[in-house]
C-alpha cells in the first residue's frame, strides 16, 4: 500500500512540476501538448509552450527521478557496507573524483587551449560529462584497490575521506590559476542542475540509469547479510570482502553517471535511505531498496519544483533547495527514532 501511495505521489509530482514554473500553464494544455504524438498536433496550445514542455520540463522530471532514485540507492549501499548511519554517496571521494575530472578539463581549457570550455557549447558539456565519468572511475577503482589491502571499514572510510580533502586541494590550486571565467563554469558546474540533461542526452542518461538500478537490486542478498556482521556473513557463506567490493562499485558507478550528467547532488543519498526505513519500518534490502529508490525519485522532483517556483528569476541552485529539504527530513526522522528508542 505504502509503494503504491509513493508510486501515486511521483505521478502527482511529475505533473505538478510540468505545470508550474515561471510560466504557468493550464492543465488541460498541458494534456493536450503530451498527446499531441498520439493525436497528430497539440491543437491550440502554442508553440512556445510545446517548447517548454518537451524541450525544458519534461526532460528535467525525468532526470530528477532517475538521479534521485540513483543517489538513493547508492547512499543505502553506503550506509549498509560501512554499517555507519552518516554515510553517503561521497564518502569515498568518488564525487569528489568527479568534481576533479571536471576541474582538469574546464580550469586547465582555457589556460593552455585558448579557448574556455564554456564557450564550445555542446562539445564543452560532451567534455565535461566524459571528464566527470573518467574522474570518478578513476577514485572508484583506487577505492575498490585499497579496500583489497585494508580489512577495516573505518580504515577504508578514513582513506576516502583524504581522497576527498585531497581532491579539493588539487581543485583549489587550479581555481587560484585559472581565468574568471573557467572558475565561473566550474563553480555552476558544482552547483548541480536537473536542467542540463536534455534531448539525446537525457534518453541516453535515463538508459543507463534504468539499467544500473535494476542490476543494484541484484545485491539485495549480500546486503541482508553484510547487516549481521562480517562473521556471521562469511559463516552463511557469503566472501565479504567479494560483496563489498561489489556494493562499492555499484555505489560509485551510480554516483559517477549521475554527477556526469547533473553535477555533484548533495544531501539526497544521505537523508532518503533514513527517510525509507522511517516510512516502511524495516531493514530488510529487498522492500528497502525499491522503496529507497521510489522516496530518492520524489523527494528529487519536490527539490527541482522548488528551484522553479514562480517569483524565482531562473531557477535555484539544485544543491541549495536539497539541503534546505533534506536538512529538516533527517532531523526528523533521528529525533522520532530517538523517542522510539526511549518510549516517549
Amino acid at each position: 500500500m505504502k509503494v503504491f501511495i509513493l508510486v501515486i505521489s511521483i505521478v502527482a509530482l511529475v505533473i505538478v512540476n510540468l505545470l508550474i514554473g515561471s510560466v504557468n500553464i493550464p492543465i488541460a494544455d498541458v494534456c493536450k501538448i503530451l498527446l499531441s504524438p498520439l493525436s497528430g498536433g497539440a491543437g491550440e496550445a502554442s508553440e512556445i509552450w510545446q517548447n517548454i514542455i518537451w524541450k525544458s520540463r519534461l526532460p528535467q522530471a525525468l532526470t530528477a527521478i532517475v538521479a534521485g532514485a540513483g543517489l538513493a540507492v547508492s547512499g543505502l549501499q553506503m550506509q549498509t557496507v560501512f554499517r555507519n548511519p552518516l554515510a553517503g554517496p561521497s564518502v569515498l571521494g568518488i564525487s569528489n573524483g568527479s568534481a576533479l575530472g571536471v576541474a582538469f578539463v574546464v580550469l586547465l581549457s582555457g589556460r593552455i587551449g585558448g579557448v574556455a570550455l564554456s564557450r564550445l557549447g555542446y562539445l564543452g558539456d560532451a567534455a565535461m560529462s566524459v571528464a566527470a565519468i573518467i574522474g570518478a572511475l578513476a577514485v572508484m577503482m583506487l577505492i575498490v584497490w585499497i579496500s583489497q589491502k585494508v580489512k577495516g571499514n573505518v580504515t577504508l572510510l578514513i582513506i576516502g575521506v583524504m581522497i576527498g580533502y585531497l581532491a579539493n586541494a588539487i581543485i583549489g590550486v587550479l581555481k587560484f590559476l585559472s581565468p574568471e571565467e573557467d572558475v565561473k563554469a566550474f563553480v555552476v558546474w558544482g552547483l548541480g542542475s536537473f536542467s542540463r540533461v536534455s534531448g539525446d542526452e537525457m534518453i541516453l542518461f535515463v538508459a543507463i540509469m534504468c539499467i544500473l538500478l535494476p542490476l543494484a537490486c541484484l545485491l539485495v542478498k549480500p546486503m541482508n547479510l553484510l547487516l549481521l556482521g562480517d562473521r556471521y556473513a562469511s559463516n552463511l557463506g557469503l566472501n565479504v570482502k567479494q560483496a563489498r567490493m561489489l556494493v562499492i562499485i555499484s555505489s560509485g558507478i551510480l554516483v559517477a553517471i549521475v554527477t556526469a550528467y547533473c553535477g555533484p547532488i548533495m544531501f539526497i543519498g544521505l537523508a532518503v535511505p533514513h527517510l525509507a526505513r522511517a516510512i516502511f519500518r524495516t531493514s530488510d534490502h529487498r522492500m528497502l531498496m525499491p522503496a529507497t529508490a521510489l522516496c530518492g525519485a520524489a523527494l528529487a522532483l519536490v527539490c527541482n519544483l522548488i528551484a522553479r517556483m514562480p517569483g524565482f528569476e531562473g531557477a535555484l541552485p539544485v544543491n541549495s533547495v536539497t539541503a534546505l529539504v533534506g536538512a529538516p527530513v533527517i532531523a526528523a526522522v533521528l529525533f522520532r527514532k530517538r523517542k522510539d528508542e526511549v518510549g516517549i
